[in-house]
């Protein structure tokens, strides 16, 4: 009967493979004789013509040290960077497996490559080294689940691909069965945090890693799964839901990627595998017991909320989940009831309380504005509610206006005080609360569907027919920027017009949002997700 020949384990650096029955791997000698195997591993036995032997390289490689409960898909993407994964064969028993790239030139780049750096699967040192073994052949029948997993895994490129994000990158992965699900939120009127995505996605299998990052104006999301199967029911049971009530739709499908590589863990990304990562972009390291509950995938979602159809509580415990993660400092301010902004590093020379009611007011009803006294650079901001606060948080922050890049976080006040009557503040506080001009004032507006971050396109509407196209460059151009595109709708009451930055879209937006542009018809101006 055909075996198994086996490698050596001792004295040895490399080539202490271990093998099931099932397999058959070719060796460098064809006057090797083969022993049998069985299928626990307990008769496995060393060939003792090999006793001595530094292997060769091959394109089977051999991986020991492998954590317990270690995916088949983990493991190929190991390879993926250096060249195309033909086989594998996992020994699970033994915390090892076999890996054969398409060329020797392939393995030799990957042993090459990790003998510099030490590869870790799930916060564990692993190690790689050439098999005594040229060619892996696996029994079907015995390794069904593996060879479904490398099925998947179809022409490969032979490098990482970027993001696009400073968060991490990626490793290519043709089919559909990925692990990694790409996923868009559609009419984001609430902010969607990384916590909360990662608490609907472990409704269906361990989430190792997400990476959030916003593309063509769109919040979007890379988050992979242990398992491809994971990754399918997920898709299957969410794809088009809601997060929140009638709005926040989620938008999956399956990334070309198996593998990210996540660089930081902070909001914008999370290794759930390496709470050790550091939180990059000089942000202070996660607190270690925030790290220790990342270790053990725990949701930071404890915040009690009405429930919405995928069972999340609402925004405001998001917004408490972001505060827990570290991104707001905050100290006993219940992140979902606060309505207060601070607004630092304005421009002191320019800002005015009507200048931040129109660019917040993209983002929220503001009721009342103090730029402060003694400290004119900053100012207060309520909004209606904590939902707005947190999603003109989310969208403001780090944005430029007039020049300078503001900061946003919440404030520890419940409320902005008005002065009181008879002492003149300079004109430094306003009360918006009964405003005209407030977009979400009005159950089931179109405005809540149309909520975007700050973009360089801007979306106009309320224009009256006798106004051209050169009227309106003529009207943005002298806020100060320069207009690069313009697109008429077909009714000729709306328009897009993208300026050159962001920061002269921002300036456009709150010069002309409102403005009367002849008969009385005032001028509406929004971002758009969309380009010309």
């Amino acid at each position: 009967m055909d075996g198994i020949v086996t490698d050596v384990a001792v004295g040895v650096k490399r080539g202490s493979d271990e093998l099931l029955s099932g397999t058959v791997l070719n060796g460098p000698s064809t006057n090797m004789s083969s022993i049998v195997v069985t299928a626990n591993g307990n008769d496995t036995k060393k060939f003792k013509g090999d006793d001595k032997m530094e292997s060769a390289p091959s394109r089977v490689l051999h991986i020991r040290k492998l954590p317990g409960e270690v995916t088949e898909t983990e493991v190929i993407a190991l390879g993926l960077p250096f060249g195309k994964v033909t086989n594998i064969l996992m020994l699970k028993g033994k915390n090892q497996a076999f890996l054969e790239l398409a060329t020797e030139e392939a393995a030799a780049t990957m042993v090459n490559y990790y003998t510099t750096m030490t590869p870790h699967l799930r916060n564990q040192p692993i190690y790689i080294q050439y098999s005594n073994h040229k060619e892996l052949k696996t029994d079907s029948a015995l390794n069904q689940r593996a060879q479904a997993v490398l099925q998947a895994v179809t022409a490969v490129q032979t490098s990482n691909s970027s993001v696009g994000t400073t968060a991490g990158s990626e490793s290519v992965l043709s089919s559909s069965q990925s692990p990694v699900l790409r996923i868009i939120i559609d009419n984001m009127y609430y902010p969607v945090t990384l916590d909360v995505l990662h608490q609907i996605f472990s409704k269906f299998g361990t989430v190792l890693k997400i990476i959030t990052f916003t593309k063509n104006n769109q919040f979007q999301a890379l988050l992979q799964y242990g398992d491809p199967v994971n990754a399918q029911q997920a898709k299957l049971a969410l794809d088009g839901q809601n997060i929140y009530n009638a709005c926040c739709t989620l938008r999956i499908d399956f990334s070309k990627l198996v593998n990210l590589n996540v660089k930081y863990n902070n909001d914008k990304s999370r290794d759930y595998t390496r709470p050790d990562l550091p939180s990059g972009d000089g942000q202070p390291a996660l607190d270690p017991a925030i790290a220790a509950a990342f270790a053990k995938e725990t949701s930071l979602l404890a915040v009690p909320g009405a429930l919405s159809p995928l069972g999340i509580p609402n925004a405001a415990a998001a917004a408490a989940a972001a505060a827990a993660a570290g991104r707001v400092g905050m100290h006993g301010v219940s992140a979902g009831s606060n309505t207060v902004l601070l607004v630092s590093n304005l421009n002191e020379e320019t800002v005015s309380p009507q200048s931040l009611f129109t660019l917040f007011g993209v983002y929220g009803d503001v009721q009342r504005v103090k730029i402060l006294y003694n400290k004119k650079d900053s100012a207060l901001i309520q909004m209606a509610d904590g939902n707005q606060s947190q999603l003109a948080m989310s969208h403001l922050n780090g944005q430029k206006m007039y020049g300078k890049i503001i900061r946003v976080t919440l404030s520890k006040h419940q409320t902005v005080q008005l002065p009181r009557e008879g002492l003149d503040d300079q004109g430094l506080t306003k009360d918006f609360g009964n405003s005209p001009l407030h977009r979400f004032k009005k159950p089931g507006s179109k405005n809540f569907q149309n909520i975007f971050p700050p973009s360089a396109t801007l979306h106009l509407s309320n224009i009256p027919q006798n106004i051209t196209e050169e009227d309106l460059r003529t009207l943005f151009t002298n806020t100060g920027g320069t207009v690069k595109a313009f697109k008429f709708f077909q009714d000729h009451k709306m328009a897009l017009l993208q300026m050159s930055t962001v920061e002269e879209a921002i300036q456009a937006l709150i010069d002309l949002h409102n403005y009367n542009i002849g008969d009385n018809h005032h001028l509406r101006v929004s971002f758009s997700k969309s380009t010309i």
